[in-house]
This record gives C-alpha cells, structure tokens and sequence, in this order.
C-alpha cells in the first residue's frame, strides 16, 4: 500500500487547509498519516481513517533544545512509518522535515508546500535580515531532496526560492491557493436595501493590517456613517504580534467595527457582507478568506503584497493599494461602496475567477497528480 505522510503545524490548519487533499488520497488507496501538534481535533481525524501522530511544533520558538527534538520526532515518525511519499505544509515542517530527511538518508520522494514565507523575506530590521540568512541555509538543506516538488502559491516566494535554494523548473509547480468548496462559499445576489457592510475576516495579527483596516473605517464613517465595519476572528495569543482583546473592545466602544469574533458561517457573513476587505502586509501564499470572498462574488479591497495581489484581477475582481496605507485603503472602500454597479460588476468577474482558479476539486487532483508523478520518479 502506499503511504503519505503528512507534516503540519497544528491539525485545525490541516482541516481548514488540506483536508480535502487527504480525504481523495484515501479514497485513492493511501494509508495516511497526519504527524503534527494537537489541539482538539485528534479524534476526530481519526475518525475519518487516518493515522494520526504528535509533533511537538511550537510554532512561538521553543528554544534551540526544543526545535531539535522536534526534529528528532519528525525523524522518528518517518522511520516509524516508513513512508512512500511526504507532503509538510508551511514554513516550519517544510524546514525541519527537510532536515530529519537528510538524517534519515533515504530518497522518500518529498512535496513542499510553502504556503507563504512569513515576514522574514520582507521584513528589513536587523533581526529579520538575520532571520532570513538562517533560513536560506535551512531552505537549501531542506529543499535539496533527490525527488521533490515544491508548490508555491504566488509568483513571488516562487522566485525568491528558486534563487535561494536553485531549483530547476522541474522541481516546482504554482497552485494559487488552498481552493474553496465552490458549493459552499457560494454566490448569492448582495442586499442592495441594507446599509453597506465590509468584513475582514483573518487572524487578528498587526501584520495582517487590522490596524489600517481600522484607520480606514474611521475615515470612511466620517463621511459615510451608515456603512457597517465587521471585524471576524480571534486574537492569536501565541503570537508576540496579536491584536489585544482590549483594543477590540475598545473599538466597538467607539462605534467603529462591529465585532463578531470566530465564526464557522463564513459563506454566510461574506453573502450577508457588500465587500471583503484583507489589508495584509504578511508574508502571505493566497489567503484562503480572499479565495473565498472571490468565490462568494464579492468585491475585494487588499493590498498589492504577494499573495493578497494573486487573489484578485486589480480593477476587475477587486482593488489593490500600496500596504500601510490607511488613506488609500479608506479611497477604495468609498469607491466601490458609492459605485454600486461597478462593486456587484467586480463580484461576478471574482465569482468566474474562482470557477477558474481556485476550485477545491481542481486543487485536489492537481496534489494527486503531483503524488502520482513523483512516486513514478522515485520507482525508476
């Protein structure tokens, strides 16, 4: 039987991002196998018919000693399971597995999925230059497996890591994103008799532009007071760079968001919303949540950062502006909320933009593909 291996952060990731990849692999004859750190879905994946193991991620930094062991437990699962075939997902599995691969030394065909590269390739303080030589050498030891496919979804991490770990156009593929369910974020017709609502739904990180987003509803009150700012999501209290829940409070305090905290109906409040709005300056791949409204047919506001930019045809799906920018942000919202048409013309164009580029199916044989294909390379 062939076995993947899957290696992630932490298991809601995994059901919101890669789930469905899993599920076909299975139906596809795979035993799989999920190693990562787990919160409170173990049972449940378990349930579904998949191996299931702890990896000690930490995803704060848990010290040199620890980031070692954790290592050393990913080395332990892939000689325990004995693998045909990896896929980590984000930065930290993507490194570490690359790593305990070289100390396992056996040519386990290996897939990559760099799902973003945080802020440390475009963040200039000193400490984040540091940060980044220590992970090019981390990405060129990591990424120098025999059988490998990296996938990357937006153009500009593929460039930047074809330069730092020299892969060859054979050893890459782009997928924009983890897909939708296209039957579930579906398109409903906006509610034209409803004063204007705009939404941000994400992880409530400053990188992520929360406070710009909030800058920019100041200024659109001002003149526009009837329009509704959602804000959907939860502080990420293991993130030195989370918004704090008094902040928020005090935001709702003063009449600027209206606050609706975590939420499992995003269809819902994305068809119930005019506008998404996702002002990120992170280091993103394709942000799921602008997938998604583009799939839900509604107008984008985000900025022209990479990834975020890789979600909307600017001027036709969405607008983009320069990040940090509050006052160009604030510019967007009240062009597509005082030009009714041209907002409800920009849903439809994102709602066939999905159809064409991010529909989960398609994603999910695309990662079947790339299994089946580097499976073949490692038999030869």
């Amino acid at each position: 039987m062939k076995k993947l291996l899957f290696l992630v952060n932490v298991d809601w990731f995994f059901i919101s991002h890669r789930l469905a990849i899993a599920e076909k692999a299975l139906i596809e004859g795979y035993e799989v196998t999920i190693a990562c750190r787990f919160t409170e879905h173990k049972a449940e994946l378990s349930a579904l018919g998949f191996n299931v193991v702890d990896i000690p991620f930490s995803r704060s930094g848990g010290g040199a000693r620890a980031e070692i062991n954790t290592i050393k437990a990913i080395k332990k699962v892939i000689e325990d399971v004995e693998p045909s075939l990896i896929h980590a997902i984000t930065i930290k599995p993507v490194l570490y597995t690359g790593v305990a691969l070289k100390a396992v030394k056996k040519d386990i065909p290996f897939v990559a999925a760099i799902s973003g590269l945080g802020y440390v390739f475009t963040a200039n303080t000193f400490r984040a230059k540091v940060t980044k030589l220590i992970a090019s050498v981390f990405y060129k030891v990591a990424l120098s497996q025999k059988f490998k496919t990296v996938i990357f979804q937006n153009t500009s991490d593929e460039a930047i890591l074809t330069r730092v770990a020299k892969l060859k156009r054979t050893d890459k593929v782009l997928i924009k994103g983890s897909g939708a369910d296209l039957s579930v974020y579906s398109f409903k017709p906006e509610n034209l008799n409803q004063a204007p609502k705009v939404a941000m739904a994400c992880r409530l990180l400053k990188e992520k532009g929360v406070y710009q987003y909030i800058e920019a509803a100041k200024v659109v009150k001002a003149s526009h007071s009837d329009v509704e700012f959602l804000l959907i999501g939860t502080p990420d209290l293991e993130n030195p760079n989370t918004v704090k829940q008094i902040e928020i409070e005090q935001w709702v305090n003063e009449g600027i968001i209206n606050y609706l905290g975590h939420r499992n109906d995003i269809p819902d409040v994305f068809s119930e919303s005019n506008i998404v709005c996702l002002p990120s300056f992170y280091g993103e791949g394709v942000p799921k949540v602008l997938i998604e409204a583009a799939a839900c047919g509604r107008a984008i506001v985000t900025t022209d950062n990479p990834g975020c930019r890789d979600a909307v045809i600017d001027g036709k799906t969405g607008l983009t502006v320069p990040v940090r920018d509050s006052n160009k942000l604030a510019e967007a919202l009240m062009q597509l909320i005082e030009n009714t048409q041209l907002r409800l013309n920009m849903g439809l164009q994102g709602r066939k933009f999905a159809e064409q580029e991010f529909d989960v199916n398609s994603v999910v044989d695309k990662h079947l593909e790339i299994y089946s294909a580097l499976l073949a390379r490692g038999d030869q």
